[in-house]
């Protein structure tokens, strides 16, 4: 580009004013520096000359300081729209309309090709004067895209998953269909409960999505209700020994006297089942589960369920993602998205929950719950 944006009337070094020194104190005298921030700053004066211009910066855009102070902006960061158009002239932040405050953020180009996130700021003395300072802040696009490819990830995951029971069920319903006078009574049956089976399961796969959404966004609601932790548990653990589970294989202890808790009773039914299936499936040996009071993690009165196994556990080195999404352990299967889901729930009753290794060496899940109960009954 040529020239300042400011007009050949520029002066020829930076408007007059000295270059803002890359080490000095400032930011109304907190102290701060311009290198201390994270994210990429560039200033220019009245002129369109670049008077700041710091080490994230530089980072970014592979520029030296040096190489930028007293340049016009626009040779500076010759920014180009993803349509190729230059960006400078089309913001024109020194001859455009005065009453602009600056430009949101948005995905622009530098030379090369290098994606970076751009957003400016044009100081003024009053409302619709000239502009004194442009102040243009950079941000690398590598968390975004960090973000792009966990979401394409969640996509094909969910895609995977759903792959294998709709073509199940499209399979079972096609033939009975086209067949159903050649199946004998129990074969008939035997398909509609494998579809059965299968429809339960593509279900569960959207609610976990439909989870996933809900805790990114922060709108996950919990519907408050007394719930009865102990019976709850002891319900899901029957089920899994009517499936078949010996059921010697599970030790219930409930402490006396437990605190009233309120909670969402479907939530926390989601929470149990998918630790008491984790520890069955990977697990090994006797799973243990216990319910206590202890204090929630800020201070008050709350209830406390830890799942134990007997299993080989969770390697050191793993613990810190096993509530991220798509850890599976070392075992594959499943969507990788259930603990993920536990904690987003567990937390959003203000809650807590933590692994570690059980006193067997196997694996240990322990959430802790607020009572949480109605202002009018506190």
């Amino acid at each position: 580009m040529d020239g300042s944006m400011a007009g050949s009337a520029a002066p020829a070094a930076s408007g007059g004013r000295d270059p803002v020194p890359q080490g000095a104190d400032g930011f109304d005298g907190l102290g701060l520096r311009p290198d201390d921030l994270p994210d990429g700053l560039v200033v220019a004066d009245e002129s369109g000359r670049v008077i700041c211009f710091n080490a994230a910066a530089a980072r970014i855009t592979a520029l030296h300081p040096a190489e930028a102070l007293g340049l016009p902006i626009d040779r500076v960061l010759p920014l180009e729209d993803i349509e190729g158009h230059r960006w400078w002239p089309l913001t024109d932040p020194y001859h455009g309309l005065a009453i602009r405050t600056g430009q949101p953020e948005r995905n622009l180009l530098l030379p090369g090709g290098r994606e970076v996130l751009v957003s400016a700021r044009y100081v003024r003395d009053h409302p619709t004067g000239p502009v004194r300072r442009l102040i243009v802040a950079l941000r690398g696009t590598e968390a975004r895209r960090r973000t792009e490819r966990s979401h394409a990830e969640l996509i094909a995951t969910v895609a995977h998953e759903l792959r294998s029971p709709l073509t199940s069920v499209k399979g079972f319903t096609a033939t009975l269909l086209a067949k159903w006078e050649r199946f004998t009574e129990d074969q008939k049956k035997l398909m509609l409960e494998t579809v059965d089976a299968d429809a339960n399961r593509v279900t569960r796969l959207i609610a976990e999505l439909l989870d996933i959404s809900r805790i990114d966004s922060g709108r996950l609601e919990v519907r408050r209700q007394p719930v009865d932790i102990a019976a709850a548990v002891k319900k899901h653990v029957d089920a899994h020994v009517a499936a078949g589970q010996p059921a010697d294989r599970f030790a219930l202890r409930v402490a006396d006297a437990l605190p009233a808790l309120w909670a969402d009773p479907d939530k926390i039914d989601q929470v149990l089942g998918n630790l008491l299936e984790n520890a069955v499936r990977h697990g090994g040996g006797t799973v243990t589960i216990e319910v206590s009071s202890a204090p929630s993690k800020d201070g008050t009165e709350g209830t406390a369920v830890t799942v134990s196994d007997e299993g080989p556990g969770i390697p050191e080195e793993s613990v810190g993602r096993v509530f991220t999404r798509f850890w599976r352990g070392s075992k594959r299967g499943g969507t990788g998205l259930g603990l993920y889901i536990v904690k987003g729930i567990v937390e959003a009753h203000g809650g807590s929950i933590a692994v570690g290794r059980a006193p067997g060496s196997g694996a240990q899940f322990r959430f802790i719950l607020p009572v949480g109960a109605p202002a009018y009954l506190a």
